[in-house]
């Protein structure tokens, strides 16, 4: 059964491209009323139009945030619930790696930097969205995830740590927001065909052997996890909280990949 989200509103956290910006695109083509936000306005201008030209009549709106900044966040999330008066769905998507390599070498801002945009970022996104789902006692929430938190993938340490982090809040937010009705789940996609990982997909040692452990050998698309995240948020997945889903091929079922084929 295909989704149907007519007459809720979603917010998207790193909307602006990649996974983001297809998950806001499908939540539009069903019937949302969607709001992105990210760093850059000019990316995310772009991202609404790209958007209102692929869905005829979408309901979408771009805000200026960094997840990192809790004020921008609050102010961001209360935007997204007045276009409806109240806030279904958020996926925090926002993320990504500010350090590769080994631990004796690590850059510790970096580190830092990273730990703060993925997990701290969740959390904020996680914490304001529940805010204003609490009072109508319902709401769906998608925490962004990793393989690479699920099982080691080498040099990628800091990244996997702050994404098993992520994983733990979401069983932590799982239980106790059950309470009000709110379902927390996350999603660990794989190697995915974007923009923010075409160093990788172009090709070389580091795609080789990311494919080579994946039992469906071919590399992820940004619908692939849309689709996915469209589920969670759905009444079809009505009984489903505190899940971590793995989207990746199969690729948790061997060895993860080894980031020091990227430096070769």
């Amino acid at each position: 059964m295909t989704a149907n989200f007519e007459g809720k509103s979603a917010l998207v956290t790193g909307g602006g491209s990649g996974i983001g910006l297809a998950t806001a695109q499908l939540f539009c083509a069903r019937g949302a009323t969607v709001t992105i936000c990210g760093r850059t306005k000019e990316k995310l201008d772009d991202a609404v139009a790209s958007i209102a030209s692929q869905v005829p009549g979408a309901q979408i709106h771009g805000v200026v945030a960094d997840v990192t900044n809790e004020d921008q966040l609050s102010e961001c999330v209360d935007a997204a619930a007045s276009h409806t008066g109240v806030l279904d769905i958020a996926f925090a998507c926002a993320g990504g790696a500010m350090h590769m390599g080994p631990l004796i070498d690590a850059d510790t801002q970096g580190v830092r930097d990273t730990v703060d945009l993925n997990l701290v970022g969740s959390f904020l996104t996680l914490k304001h969205a529940a805010r204003v789902m609490t009072p109508v006692k319902s709401g769906s929430i998608v925490l962004m995830s990793s393989g690479a938190g699920a099982f080691p993938h080498r040099w990628l340490w800091a990244y996997g740590m702050s994404k098993a982090g992520i994983d733990s809040l979401c069983d932590y937010a799982a239980e106790e927001l059950g309470d009000v009705g709110i379902r927390v789940n996350s999603v660990q996609p794989g190697i995915i065909d974007d923009e923010l990982m075409a160093p990788i997909t172009a090709g070389g040692g580091l795609l080789d052997d990311y494919l080579e452990q994946m039992p469906l050998a071919r590399l992820g698309t940004v619908e692939d996890i849309a689709n996915a995240v469209a589920f969670l948020c759905s009444d079809d997945a009505g009984w489903i909280t505190g899940e971590h889903l793995s989207i990746d091929g199969g690729h948790h079922l061997r060895r993860g990949a080894d980031y020091s084929k990227l430096f070769m």
